[in-house]
């Protein structure tokens, strides 16, 4: 018989103590990112066929979706009861109560043998819950086929590995007391198909990649210079022209062109649509990022006359910067811009909308005689200040559709607009004076956080933008900036990994430079803040690594520089 009582007293016990306190050592549960609170029993709970799972309300959807996951690899049918007869059972069930003590994505797990209970105030906390209980099973959980028996290798003297014979698995978790939450609230990657275009099914992937590592935010560069990604239904030149470039600069040798053209790539409306609702499903939020005024040059090359100097233009075929970008100076730039994210509101829930201003070039504004008429008319006393005039117009728009804009950290250079929220790259420099400031801030410096950057300087490393961001820099990052006052840490909403695409070809390229890295910012931004164990995270992280093996992978195996 389930024990319900047994296991919810024991569940309160777990999550009683403020969960700031100090956990144990979590290698012997290898769980990525590491629990604020663990305390580890003794014996094991066992998944059978004969289990079900238990959820009523809201609640149910959870069990659904943990259910199927569970199913993939054990063939059990593991069906969602609202109530069980004799026999295992993992509940799952929702208590608003918690949100004091767990917020709205934590959880607390218990296992016991005689059954398991995930406890959450919010649908998020039991999907991590979840997530944390597939990890506590062996790595086989994360097969796409149905595993029957395993062969396990076992090291020997010598390097030698040792193949045991064939034996069933056995689908067991060790019964433990969790009780979690997570530190920030964006835990975030970053993709760019702007410069190398990620297919729908490769972008749903890493989704259930960022999701297994509790990460919630993807935001998505959809357009650049390079290429504009996403289909705009009053503008259908923006795709027709600027989702082709023609060619890219060669592999091993950025200076020359590879003499083929890319493209035509974008998203329709109706793939971003599954997109955002394939991401929410699993508790993660796409924040779209639509580049203005800089990083423009494909849109410039359907619409020249929105340019200072009226063009002709072409997406570029090269990386870096244009000089040019989109004339403030122009009445038309500013409704044009108004209407791109009319529709981007409409196909992204998210809270924020991502405007890029950053690496936008002012010497055509300087020379350009509407730029300067607007100045005038505005008692702007420099380009910078263009720059914020043109990101004010935005801001307001965005917040007529209950949205909020965020940048990167040079729309400082010009004021920040009231109610600007900043994503700091250049250092932590940006992040220090917005948070200051009482702005909103998402930590993601170059030094820690691009992931297009080099692992090692070891030989056979794939091409880089430049750069190195071993695995335990990731690791060691603090996103609260030194010499913030402890009132203003509030407004650090987190962190995110970037992964820059113009030496990430697709799919394998994403993942090889995405992983270990993007597990260690996990624990930067989940775990407790405090001292960090390099050392017991790589214990953990050796395990961790054969789930990616199973889930296939194209991690970096090579974990030293």
């Amino acid at each position: 018989m389930f024990a319900r009582l047994t296991i919810q007293v024991t569940l309160m016990a777990a999550i009683a103590a403020p969960l700031a306190a100090a956990p144990p050592k979590g290698a012997e549960l290898n769980v990525i990112p590491r629990p604020a609170k663990v305390e580890v029993g003794e014996g094991t709970f066992e998944l059978t066929g004969g289990t079900v799972l238990l959820a009523e309300g809201d609640a149910r959807a959870e069990a659904e979706k943990l259910a199927a996951a569970l199913r993939t690899a054990t063939g059990f049918e593991l069906p969602v009861r609202a109530k069980a007869k004799d026999g295992s059972a993992i509940r799952l069930q929702l208590d608003a109560a918690l949100e004091a003590e767990l917020g709205k994505e934590g959880y607390a797990l218990a296992v016991e043998p005689a059954g398991v209970i995930i406890r959450a105030a919010a649908p998020a906390g039991l999907f991590y819950g979840g997530v944390t209980l597939r990890q506590l099973l062996p790595e086989f959980i994360f097969s796409d086929t149905v595993v029957k028996q395993v062969s396990l290798a076992v090291p020997e003297i010598g390097g030698h590995v040792r193949r045991e014979p064939p034996r069933p698995v056995r689908w067991t978790i060790p019964c433990v007391r969790i009780a979690d939450r997570p530190r920030f609230a964006w835990r975030g990657l970053l993709l760019d198909p702007a410069r190398h275009f990620l297919p729908p099914a490769d972008v749903k992937r890493m989704i259930d990649l960022i999701a297994l590592h509790k990460l919630n935010s993807l935001q998505m560069h959809l357009t650049d210079d390079q290429g504009w990604r996403i289909e705009i239904r009053k503008y259908p030149l923006l795709t027709q022209v600027g989702s082709v470039r023609a060619e890219s600069p060669r592999l091993g040798d950025r200076r020359k062109g590879d003499g083929k053209p890319y493209g035509p790539f974008f998203y329709t409306q109706a793939q971003v649509r599954e997109l955002v609702a394939y991401a929410a499903e699993r508790n993660v939020t796409i924040v779209p990022e639509i580049e203005m005024p800089g990083h423009f040059l494909a849109a410039l090359s359907a619409f020249p006359h929105l340019s200072c100097t009226g063009g002709p233009f072409k997406p570029w075929t090269r990386w870096g910067i244009s000089h040019d970008i989109l004339c403030a100076g122009n009445d038309e730039s500013v409704q044009f811009a108004q209407d791109v994210l009319a529709e981007v509101v409409e196909l992204f829930p998210s809270r924020f909308i991502h405007i890029g201003g950053d690496e936008a070039p002012r010497d055509r504004w300087k020379a350009c005689p509407k730029c300067q008429a607007r100045m005038k008319a505005e008692g702007l006393a420099s380009e910078a200040q263009l720059q914020t005039w043109f990101n004010s117009r935005i801001e307001k728009f965005l917040a007529s559709k209950g949205r909020r804009m965020i940048g990167w950290d040079e729309i400082l250079e010009g004021g920040l607009t009231p109610q600007a929220a900043v994503m700091s790259w250049r250092g932590t420099a940006g992040g220090l004076a917005a948070a200051g400031a009482g702005h909103d801030v998402v930590m993601s410096p170059t030094s820690h956080c691009y992931f297009d950057y080099a692992q090692s300087k070891a030989p056979g490393e794939p091409e880089a933008i430049g750069g190195l961001i071993p695995l335990a820099r990731v690791y060691g990052f603090e996103p609260i900036p030194p010499g913030l006052p402890a009132e203003r840490h509030k407004h650090i909403l987190g962190a995110q990994g970037n992964l820059w695409s113009e030496y990430l070809h697709g799919r394998k390229d994403v993942e090889y430079f995405a992983f270990p890295r993007a597990a260690a910012l996990a624990e930067a931004v989940w775990s407790p803040a405090g001292p960090r164990d390099f050392a017991d995270f790589r214990a953990r992280l050796a395990v961790h690594l054969r789930r990616l093996d199973q889930l296939d992978v194209n991690y970096r195996k090579e974990t030293e520089e």
